[in-house]
């Protein structure tokens, strides 16, 4: 039951994440869901050196704005990239 959590959870983080990045159009669910999965690793990583972090395998809103976080800062590194490569 985790998983579907996490895949859900994931997928709504990476969701929010593309509309406050503005990259909603270019992505789909599945890019949404790995967006949001691998910004929640993101997001507990940089939570633990500011003293917060949550897990997306149980529901909480920590977790959510854990991986909403790390899922903006995903999306973040990739826009830096793909300007570079326009260039």
């Amino acid at each position: 039951m985790g998983i579907i959590i996490a895949l859900i959870i994931g997928g709504i983080a990476g969701w929010l994440a593309s509309l406050v990045m503005g990259r909603d159009a270019s992505m789909g669910i599945f890019w949404n869901i790995i967006v949001g999965i691998i910004g929640s690793v993101i997001g507990n990583f940089i939570g633990q050196y500011l003293g917060f972090g949550g897990s997306i395998q149980s529901f909480s809103i920590m977790g959510l704005i854990t991986a909403f976080v790390g899922a903006v800062v995903l999306l973040l590194i990739l826009n830096l990239i793909q300007r570079g490569r326009a260039r």
